[in-house]
Parts: C-alpha cells; sequence; structure tokens
C-alpha cells in the first residue's frame, strides 16, 4: 500500500497545528506518574521524528523504528539540522525485530498502531514488546479511538486550501471489518508555481478498548492504565485519542 512516501515529505507542513510540546509534557507526566525509571527508549512508527527529536534533546537515549524510509529520511534531515545524531531503522513493526532487550520504555505515539489491521500483528508487537523490556519497565501507546474512525473521520470528506499546498481527504469507513479507508490527493507547488499531483491511499484500523486490553493481557501486561485525550481519567464515549500505560 502506498502510505507515506510523497505525502512524507508535506506532513510536518500539514500537521503544523499538533501540539507536539504537549505530547512530550504529557508523556513525561506519564513516566512521572508511574514513577518510572526511564533513561532508554524505543519509539515504534516513529515518522518524521516530531516526538523522538524532543526526547533525544532531553538526553533519553532514543531509537526509532518506522516502515516508510521517506519518512525517516526527513526525520534524518531535522536531527541533523538540530544536531541531533538520531538512531533511525527501517522496519515494518508488524513484525518487530530489535536486538537490544531489557529496555526502559516502548513508546507508540499519534496512533500508530491504528495503520497495524489484522489482529495477530498487533498481538505480535505486543508480545515482542513484552519481551524486549526490563522487569517494571513501562510501554506507552495511543490509538485513534473506535469513535474517532467511524464516526469523526467515518465516510467524511475534508479538504483545505494553502498557499502551497491544497488536499482533499475522502473517508470510507467499513462496518463489517472496521477499517476506514482514507483516500488522499494533494498538490503541491514547486519554486515556479506549478503544482503537482500526489496521491495516497492510507487504511487504518478501529479497535475498541476492549479489544486491546485482551491482547496486551493475553501476551502477560497485567498491569494496564487506560486515558482519554491527554488526560489521567478514563476514556468518554466520544473521547478521539485513547492512551495506554503497560506495566511488564
Amino acid at each position: 500500500m502506498n502510505q507515506y512516501r510523497d505525502f512524507a515529505f508535506v506532513y510536518d507542513k500539514l500537521m503544523d497545528d499538533v501540539d507536539y510540546e504537549g505530547w512530550i509534557n504529557y508523556i513525561e507526566q506519564i513516566i512521572k506518574n508511574e514513577n518510572a525509571q526511564v533513561k532508554n527508549i524505543l519509539e515504534l512508527a516513529c515518522g518524521t521524528g516530531n516526538i523522538t527529536i524532543p526526547l533525544a534533546k532531553k538526553n533519553y537515549d532514543i531509537a526509532g523504528i518506522d516502515i516508510s524510509d521517506e519518512m525517516l529520511n526527513v526525520a534524518r534531515s531535522k536531527g541533523e539540522e538540530q544536531g541531533i545524531d538520531l538512531v533511525l531503522l527501517e522496519q515494518d513493526i508488524s513484525e518487530l525485530d530489535f536486538d537490544v532487550t531489557n529496555l526502559d520504555c516502548v513508546l507508540c505515539a499519534c496512533d500508530g498502531f491504528n495503520y497495524i489491521t489484522y489482529d495477530e500483528d498487533l498481538m505480535n508487537v505486543f508480545s515482542k514488546t513484552h519481551e524486549l523490556l526490563k522487569e517494571e519497565g513501562i510501554f506507552i501507546f495511543d490509538i485513534s479511538s473506535f469513535y474517532k474512525l467511524s464516526t469523526v473521520l467515518g465516510d467524511n470528506m475534508y479538504g483545505e486550501n494553502r498557499e502551497d499546498i491544497s488536499y482533499m481527504w475522502q473517508n470510507y469507513f467499513d462496518d463489517e471489518q472496521n477499517l476506514v479507508e482514507m483516500e488522499l490527493t494533494f498538490f503541491v507547488a514547486d519554486e515556479n508555481g506549478k503544482y503537482d499531483k500526489h496521491e495516497e491511499r492510507h487504511l487504518q484500523r478501529a479497535y475498541t478498548e476492549e479489544e486491546i486490553l485482551d491482547m496486551l493481557e493475553e501476551v502477560g501486561f497485567a498491569d494496564v492504565k487506560v486515558y482519554g485525550d491527554f488526560t489521567f481519567e478514563q476514556p468518554e464515549e466520544d473521547c478521539e485519542r485513547v492512551f495506554f500505560v503497560c506495566r511488564k
């Protein structure tokens, strides 16, 4: 599937309204609340490094994994511009293979797991993560909620016309397989003002909290907390992002 190829190079421009500083603060508050001793972090689905780079600047020993070479190239360039030498690996996280064990923390931010559409693949990630963590290690991740993917995105269409980028984003929700198909068409202006057309298709799975909790329990995570929308409260029915905090 053609995901995060051409889109990788305009991703940060279109995501410029995302509060990544708020993400970092929330992750660090989770670590503090859990009284977890975290020095090293493995970040799954790290994308263009918007979480990776700030955490590296805070002196965490962090490595990032992503399936998209294009996204990793953007992350690498951003790191070099800021004087950060990033450890980045191109890999499908559904087939996670990482040599370092006894990790303090495994992290997956910005709904990376929604891109894993098969139960057995997500179970594999959870199982491998459990193996990689040290005793009392912490596993932090979020998903776009079932409500968000089925209702907010659903069968809706979005679009925006900016000075140098325009896009149309059409969604189709399959309520039998709980999959949302996203068709992205975007136009990017070059230095001469000519617009190039790019198209990508993205597919995400809508998971319920119960499905995720059952998988986590099956692979050995007995201590799991669930929070909604950057709070430390249980998710509301209409929350759009669900966080899971797991201790080995």
